[in-house]
């Protein structure tokens, strides 16, 4: 106790006192008391107050212990926080006892898994323990840096934000600059991986300094939009998209799309073509789909981010296609799957190599991918447009991470490897939910055995 909770006491007590009325007979007797009852309590009071002076003391002795402590075991700065097993909440100054009992717990979650059979389900096995993987001592959180396409952007920020929440030691800083320039990017090596949803060519795996690899992570498509008057919803042959951005067919009622719609009341009605003017994956989707079914287009136009287009007009993103569609009858146009859904912008189906007229979703772009598993090469370089699933839509295609196999921090590599193992088992379950198709099971399979190589 303090000397003003000292005072306070005496001062109450003398109150007390001063309020009795000695009489001049007990005066003297009066004065005596008093004397003596203020004795004991001062001397109370000093006791108190020597207690709580010893418990301060022995208060600070098992701080300055740890400091000893830490300094011993050579840790150079004893106030970073550390994960309580299974929790992403700081947990205090790390002792030795703490490392023993989390390195315990960690070890037993690993067991269980084993006798589970499940020990191969990413990420325990590269989990961090206290800092510590694979004999590699952290200085502070991992941020992964990662460049690249904008398609995919929604379902690659869920998953950082979830496999952060996981483990919080790892953080992501992704920016969506294009596949372009997330090429660009991994080849320069700025990044510790890149994204893409047109896979890199040749030439461009030649310039890199170290083997990159393609990581399938979902799954898009693109789809055709149009304004047609009194028209319901219309159906599209590969002979008809070709011939309509071949400029060959002009008219909405041209008897090869009447064929495919012989339900619908057609009109006399000019075909305003609309294109990207920009260059981008979706384009080179749609023209590797146009290359595949029809040869005159292969020979004329080909396939790329960017062709020279014999007839249409140009609009910048898939905001600037569906800005001119949407208002222009007679208008033809193509974006991005996940564009038309949130936009809510009709779209036809598209009949595919088994003669199926299919209106593309996330499960036939799935099934697209699923039944050309056999024929994915090694490097995952694929194109799957014109799959010939049964069920499968045809202007579909994977997006891809661009990940260097021998990251230039092995710890750093590690945290990635650990990540995509958890994106291609658990992160699959987030993707319908965002507008995205998953990976089929057989390329998940595959692509689980090519992510040992990444370290």
């Amino acid at each position: 106790m303090r000397n003003s909770e000292m005072r306070g006491q005496l001062d109450s007590h003398s109150e007390a006192f001063l309020t009795v009325r000695i009489s001049k007979r007990a005066g003297l007797v009066g004065l005596v008391l008093l004397t003596l009852l203020c004795t004991l309590i001062v001397l109370d009071l000093r006791e108190k107050d020597g207690r709580q002076s010893v418990n301060d003391a022995e208060g600070q002795k098992p701080a300055a212990a740890s400091v000893s402590i830490e300094k011993e075991v050579g840790i150079t700065n004893p106030k970073v926080p550390v994960r309580e097993p299974n929790s992403g909440h700081a947990a205090g100054l790390q002792t030795p006892q703490n490392r023993v009992d989390n390195a315990s717990v960690a070890t037993a979650e690993i067991e269980n898994r084993r006798v589970a059979g499940d020990e191969d389900q990413a990420p325990l096995a590269p989990t961090l323990i206290n800092n510590v993987e694979l004999a590699v001592i952290r200085t502070g959180p991992a941020t992964i840096q990662g460049a690249g396409a904008t398609f995919p952007y929604l379902i690659y920020s869920e998953w950082f934000s979830a496999y952060h929440r996981r483990q919080p030691e790892v953080q992501f800083n992704y920016q969506p600059l294009g596949s372009g320039g997330g090429i660009r990017q991994v080849l320069a090596g700025t990044v510790d991986f890149g994204a893409s949803d047109v896979p890199m060519t040749d030439e461009q795996l030649s310039q890199a300094t170290t083997r990159i690899l393609h990581v399938p992570t979902v799954l898009g498509a693109v789809v055709p939009i149009y304004n047609v008057r009194s028209a319901g919803e219309l159906k599209f042959t590969p002979e008809v998209l070709a011939g309509i951005y071949l400029g060959k067919i002009v008219s909405w009622n041209d008897a090869a799309i009447a064929r495919a719609n012989p339900t619908l009341n057609l009109p006399n009605q000019p075909i305003i073509v609309v294109h990207r003017s920009d260059g981008c994956a979706t384009t080179f989707v749609f023209t590797d789909y146009l290359s595949k079914i029809s040869g005159e287009w292969r020979d004329s136009s080909g396939k790329g981010t960017s062709v020279r287009w014999p007839v249409g007009l140009g609009g910048k993103g898939n905001e600037g296609v569906a800005g001119i569609v949407q208002p222009t009858e007679g208008a033809i146009g193509y974006v991005d799957l996940l564009y038309a859904e949130q936009s809510g912008v009709s779209y036809g189906s598209v009949r595919n190599q088994a003669g199926k007229f299919v209106k593309a979703n996330l499960d036939n772009l799935t099934e697209a991918a699923a039944s050309v598993g056999g024929e994915i090469p090694a490097d995952f370089r694929v194109s799957i447009t014109n799959a010939p699933g049964s069920d499968a839509y045809p202007i579909a295609s994977f997006t891809w991470l661009l990940v260097p196999q021998r990251a230039k921090d092995p710890a750093t590599g590690g945290d990635l490897a650990a990540f995509l193992n958890w994106m291609i088992t658990d992160g699959q379950t987030m993707t319908k939910q965002l507008g995205y198709a998953p990976l089929p099971r057989s390329v998940v399979a595959t692509v689980s055995r090519s992510l040992s190589q990444v370290h």
